[in-house]
């Protein structure tokens, strides 16, 4: 039986994170990355609306360069962003098609689906359009990203059957993370017979560089095998996968990927062993036991995001990256209208409804100790 994808090898090459030279990406070093891409017979690029500079970096290095029958083009439709009527949203496509000069993508997606970010695509009734544009031939599937619940995207695609993809963050970190729900969202997906594109399978580059304790599980597993590897191959192992994106920034990383992806072959059960090892070990950091339930959101009298300073908390404490724990507290807590944790007024109504228990209060000091100031 075939499915939507199944002649697509499994990398995907996400144009998200182009090299830079000068303040502006590299389009020559674009070029040799995609000469290689495309050379090792991978043919999934995926950019996006909202992506500065990406789609005419691969209008240069890949549409004016190859046949367009040679590879697919996908890219996507943020209608949340700065959009006050359906024109404006619809004009988003007729961009991409001008900054692409791709004729037509492969796969077009409503981006970044969930919370309140839907809402738009309900209000201007994006889901008419991309079938509008499907029936002109200027778009070949229609799907959308999703960045939210399990519950959320079981009621999208109740009330959507016609979207024939979903594209989801997912990697061996997140698989069980009660603030991404990778599984839950992942299993969703299959129950409607959605395949998926996977995004994020190395977490934004954190899990080529994991805690040490991580690290040593799979140079003992295997010596010549990146770290970087082991989470790409984790994703692309799953049923029903279209692709997996990976965001290449630079010759070596494409290299990696094409080397260790070029000849793919589903993880063995001693390798599966041994991402289990490794998710165990990242289970025994020392974290903030935080489900991002939000029952203290409910209570919280000066509209403190708690879960989101948690979860960023928590990100600083794995990877070490206070810049990607910053970005992560940006998004989660001001990009959700919520109060910093430095705002807190130590009321500890929080605490008294927590069922995890947290010491809420300390915690949010923590936070802004350690990843505030």
């Amino acid at each position: 039986m075939s499915y939507l994808g199944e002649n697509i090898k499994k990398l995907g090459f996400g144009l998200m994170r182009l090299p830079q030279k000068d303040g502006a990406i590299d389009i020559e070093q674009v070029k040799i990355m995609v000469d290689k891409f495309l050379a090792a017979g991978f043919t999934y690029f995926d950019t996006a609306w909202a992506y500065p500079g990406s789609e005419e970096a691969i209008h240069k290095a890949l549409v004016e360069r190859y046949p367009r029958e040679k590879y697919q083009l996908a890219t996507k439709n943020a209608a949340w962003i700065n959009c006050k009527t359906k024109e404006e949203a619809i004009n988003q496509f007729e961009t991409s098609l001008k900054q692409t000069g791709a004729g037509y993508f492969d796969f077009y997606l409503l981006h970044n689906l969930g919370e309140s970010r839907t809402q738009f695509f309900d209000e201007f009734d994006m889901w008419s359009f991309v079938q509008e544009k499907k029936q002109q031939g200027l778009i070949k599937h229609v799907g959308f990203s999703f960045h939210s619940t399990p519950e959320e995207l079981e009621e999208i695609l109740q009330k959507h059957p016609e979207m024939e993809f979903v594209q989801l963050q997912i990697n061996y970190a997140d698989w069980e993370n009660p603030a991404v729900q990778s599984r839950a969202c992942y299993e969703v997906a299959r129950k409607y017979n959605k395949p998926v594109i996977i995004m994020e399978p190395v977490k934004g580059g954190m899990l080529a560089t994991p805690p040490s304790s991580v690290v040593d599980v799979f140079k003992k597993a295997n010596l010549e095998k990146s770290v970087a590897s082991w989470a790409i191959h984790f994703a692309a192992d799953l049923e029903g996968i279209i692709t997996v994106l990976s965001g290449m920034s630079n010759i070596e990383q494409i290299e990696d990927n094409i080397a260790n992806m070029k000849d793919f072959k589903h993880l063995t059960e001693d390798e599966r062993a041994v991402i289990k090892q490794a998710q165990a070990e990242l289970n025994k950091i020392d974290l903030i036991p935080c489900t991002t339930c939000n029952y203290c959101a409910k209570v919280c009298p000066n509209n403190i995001g708690i879960s989101g300073s948690f979860t960023a908390m928590n990100y600083l404490t794995l990877y070490k990256n206070k810049d990607a724990a910053l970005h992560q507290e940006n998004w989660l807590v001001k990009g959700h209208g919520k109060k910093r944790a430095d705002e807190c007024i130590k009321c500890g109504k929080c605490e008294q409804i927590c069922p995890q228990h947290i010491a809420i209060r300390d915690n949010l000091e923590k936070v802004t100790k350690k990843l505030l100031n």
